[in-house]
C-alpha cells in the first residue's frame, strides 16, 4: 500500500487568523451567548463574523472562520493551568526568582556575615584563650614552679626560706593537678616574691639628715599605759641607692613596698641612739642592721623588738 501523501503545512498567516477568530469570539461574549447558545447553524455565526472583520478592513475566508468556530467549541488556543504539584511550585519559584532572589541573597549574605563575625570575634578568640590556658597549665607554669623552687633551694641560706618554698611548690602542684590556673599563678607569684627577698642585699641606716626625724614613739591602742619606740631607717644598696623592701605595718596588718620605714626597738636602744644624736647632731652609730643575699631578714647590730610601721 502506498504511503499517504504527506500533510502540507499550513501558512502561518492562516493559523494566526484562526487564532484571531477565536480571540474575537472569546471577547465578544454577548455574541457568543446569543449565537452559539441558540439553535442556529454555524453559517449564521460565520456570516456575522465576516461582517465584523469586513468592518475592520480584514478579509477572512469562510474556511478560516469555520475553523475558528470549531476551535472555540473544542477549546483550542485556550490556556489551561496545570494541576498543583511540587514540580509546578518549583517552576513558579523559578519564574519569580527575580522577585525573591535578591531578598534570599541578602538573607544568605547577612547570615554569612553574622557567622563570620561570631567565628572570628568569639569562637576563634575563645579557642585561642583555651589553647593558651592549656599551654600555661601544662608547660609554662610547671616549668616556672620547678625553676623557681630550684633557684631558691640552691641560693637560700635560711632553712625557713627552703621550707616556705617547698610549701608553696606543693600548693602550686596541687593547683595544676586540679586545673586551677589562678592557684598555680598565685604559687608562682609567691615563689618569685620569695626569691626576690632572698636576692636582696642592703644595709639599714638610721635616718640622721638635718631636719629629718630619726625616731618616734607611739602609745598602742591596746595598752594606753605603754609606749612603742621606733627608729626610722632606710634601705640602701652598696652604691648608697635606695632599695625597695616589702614591709608589713604592724598597726594596719598590710604589707607595703617602701624604701624607708620605722623599726620598733626597745626603749634602751631608742635612748642610746637619741643620746648619740643629741651629742653633736649626728648619729655616729647609724647602721641598725644589714640584709645579706640568701637571707630573709636583716642581721641587726642593735637590739630590736621585731615590729615596724610605715606611716608616722
Amino acid at each position: 500500500m502506498a504511503d499517504p501523501a504527506p500533510k502540507q503545512k499550513r501558512p502561518l498567516e492562516e493559523v494566526m487568523l484562526a487564532m484571531d477568530v477565536v480571540d474575537t469570539l472569546r471577547h465578544r461574549e454577548n455574541l457568543v451567548a446569543r449565537e452559539l447558545n441558540e439553535e442556529e447553524r454555524d453559517r449564521q455565526l460565520i456570516a456575522r463574523l465576516r461582517e465584523i472583520y469586513a468592518s475592520q478592513g480584514i478579509e477572512v475566508t469562510d474556511a478560516i472562520l469555520a475553523e475558528g468556530v470549531e476551535a472555540l467549541k473544542e477549546q483550542r488556543f485556550v490556556y489551561t493551568p496545570p494541576e498543583p504539584s511540587f514540580s509546578v511550585s518549583l517552576a513558579r519559584l523559578y519564574v519569580r526568582r527575580h522577585a525573591w532572589g535578591k531578598a534570599a541573597l541578602g538573607i544568605v549574605a547577612a547570615v554569612a556575615i553574622a557567622w563570620g563575625a561570631w567565628h572570628f570575634l568569639v569562637t576563634v578568640p575563645a579557642e585561642q584563650r583555651a589553647e593558651a590556658r592549656q599551654i600555661e597549665l601544662t608547660q609554662t607554669l610547671p616549668k616556672r614552679l620547678e625553676t623557681l623552687s630550684a633557684a631558691i633551694e640552691s641560693g637560700s641560706q635560711a632553712p625557713e626560706a627552703s621550707r616556705m618554698a617547698q610549701s608553696i611548690r606543693a600548693d602550686g602542684d596541687r593547683a595544676l593537678a586540679e586545673n586551677d590556673l589562678d592557684g598555680a599563678r598565685s604559687a608562682v607569684a609567691q615563689l618569685e616574691d620569695l626569691r626576690g627577698r632572698l636576692d636582696q642585699e642592703y644595709v639599714l641606716r638610721i635616718v640622721s639628715r638635718p631636719g629629718a626625724t630619726s625616731g618616734l614613739w607611739r602609745i598602742p591602742e591596746a595598752n594606753p599605759d605603754a609606749r612603742n619606740y621606733y627608729l626610722i631607717v632606710e634601705a640602701l644598696n652598696r652604691r648608697a641607692q635606695p632599695v625597695t623592701v616589702s614591709v608589713t605595718n604592724e598597726e594596719t596588718g598590710k604589707a607595703e613596698t617602701v624604701t624607708q620605714w620605722a623599726v620598733r626597738v626597745p626603749e634602751t636602744t631608742f635612748n642610746s641612739v637619741r643620746r648619740d644624736k643629741e651629742d653633736d647632731g649626728i648619729i655616729q652609730e647609724d647602721i641598725l642592721g644589714a640584709k645579706r643575699r640568701g637571707t630573709l631578714e636583716p642581721d641587726y647590730a642593735m637590739p630590736v623588738s621585731g615590729g615596724a610601721i610605715t606611716d608616722w
